[in-house]
């Protein structure tokens, strides 16, 4: 049996490969939406067949939501501000089945038009993943959110819809004590829309990113049907789901895992110059056993007057000190940090 340092480097290494192939694969474009014009003219793509019939044969579908075929610029953007495609049609569902619905028409139509779908949340792709030119968005912010159902027995976990976002998760479960494993930095994104990317944030190095933290999910398929998946339950459309990028299936409902969640936390920013001495920090701080809970690292240019705006590791007053960090326009280096803790045990992390 190995030992459990080595266990922890091998299992940490594993968790890197996985990050660094989430981001190759996050950064490919699909063939068709290789773009760089940020104008909304339609990229070089045949035009579908029979396209204005499109329209008229979705009205044609029976929605607790309603389609959308007008002004649909806002569908056409995304957070990379690079690709811009206008979709023939938004759909704004109500229900779940609104989405397997309009799947399955889709489906149907595929003999006489190559319709494409995309789900959208908050908008936050970088590369058009979440726009369909000429195709159809859904915009999951208009699907309802039933009550969430928290469990807060041996294994915690809370049932979301895939349309909630993570902030409002964070609000309903700190009142029973609990909080999710793994965030993002920015809780505002809904929670489909990051467990088909990836979750990746200061937390990953301990619990992995959020899409290893999904007991179980409900999909709507390429073929409109509407299934339930595990690491037990059609194991294959769960992991192709979970970082698919949207193209395994819809998120539609998610079981996500709770840990326990402090009442306080120590929160520390340290800035370094030397790229050397901050990654081999970083290194080292991710390998301890006994770390924070948080560790994130990123690098930034010294343009708007950090020791003015920051609380930093050392007195703005030392001149020795404060000098290597007063230069406009030069690279730095930031590790943030972050201890979770109850305040009984405020004497045993200060030391």
């Amino acid at each position: 049996m190995g030992s459990p340092v080595c266990g922890f480097l091998k299992q940490n290494n594993i968790i890197l490969l996985r990050f660094f192939a989430i981001l190759v694969l996050s950064c490919i474009p699909d063939g068709t939406n290789l773009c760089s014009n940020p104008s909304f003219d339609t990229p070089t793509i045949p035009p579908h067949s029979s396209s204005s019939s499109i329209p008229s044969s979705l009205k044609t579908l029976t929605l607790d939501g309603y389609f959308s075929f007008e002004n649909l610029k806002h569908a056409a953007k995304d957070f990379g501000n690079i690709c811009h495609y206008l979709p023939i049609a938004v759909l704004h569902p109500k229900s779940v089945s609104d989405i397997s619905s309009t799947i399955k028409h889709i489906v149907y139509m595929s003999s006489v038009t190559k319709l494409t779908v995309a789900a959208r949340g908050r908008g936050h792709s970088l590369q058009g993943q979440a726009q369909a030119y000429q195709g159809v968005v859904i915009n999951m912010e208009s699907l309802d959110r039933p009550s969430m159902y928290i469990e807060n027995g041996e294994v915690p976990y809370v049932d979301v819809s895939g349309s909630e976002l993570w902030i409002n998760i964070l609000h309903e479960t700190l009142k029973y004590g609990l909080s999710p494993k793994s965030w993002t930095d920015y809780l505002h994104l809904t929670v489909g829309g990051t467990l088909s990317n990836a979750g990746i944030s200061g937390q990953a190095f301990r619990h992995g990113p959020q899409i290893d933290n999904v007991y179980q999910l409900e999909v709507v398929t390429g073929r409109g049907e509407v299934v339930t998946c595990s690491d037990k339950e059609n194991a294959d459309l769960f992991y192709g789901v979970l970082g698919g990028l949207g193209q395994f299936g819809i998120i539609t409902r998610a079981r996500i895992s709770l840990g326990p969640a402090e009442k306080m936390v120590k929160w520390i920013r340290v800035l370094y110059s030397e790229f050397s001495t901050f990654s081999n920090d970083q290194e080292h701080l991710i390998s301890s056993n006994n770390s924070f809970d948080y560790i994130e690292g990123f690098v930034m240019i010294n343009r708007t007057g950090l020791l003015n705006n920051w609380r930093s590791s050392f007195n703005p007053k030392d001149p020795i000190q404060a000098s290597q960090f007063s230069s406009d326009g030069k690279i730095l280096y930031c590790l943030e940090m972050v201890k979770y803790f109850n305040p009984e045990k405020i004497d045993v992390l200060n030391q």
